[in-house]
């Protein structure tokens, strides 16, 4: 039987690391919720390579008409990520995960 947990080879090492730690934080076992995971990563890692080259050019570009212009990659950041925060929203994931020991989580 393949194991549906393994992480999807496509995604970025940041993206991966990201699935490891939300699986073994969270109760993802459901065929449905693995899927919006690794749509909500795979827009995560559109949104950081849209950043990345709009970090290179600068926000905006000249056209060929001399005129300074938005970089055309700004949507594609904007929605990329807006995609990513409602995968996490539709698997619930806004919510603090169990702990097994009272107190504050670590890193707080």
């Amino acid at each position: 039987m393949k194991n549906i947990n393994k992480t999807p080879g496509h995604l970025s090492k940041q993206a991966k690391k990201l699935w490891t730690a939300i699986l073994s934080e969270y109760s993802i076992e459901d065929a449905a919720g693995l899927h919006i995971l690794r749509v909500a990563l795979e827009a995560f890692d559109r949104a950081q390579a849209a950043r990345e080259l709009i970090d290179k050019d600068g926000l905006t570009i000249t056209d060929k008409f001399n005129q300074v212009k938005p970089h055309p990659l700004l949507p594609t950041e904007r929605d990329s990520r807006a995609a990513f925060l409602a995968g996490l929203k539709a698997l619930s994931l806004d919510i603090e995960p169990l702990r097994d020991k009272p107190g504050r989580p670590a890193g707080r």
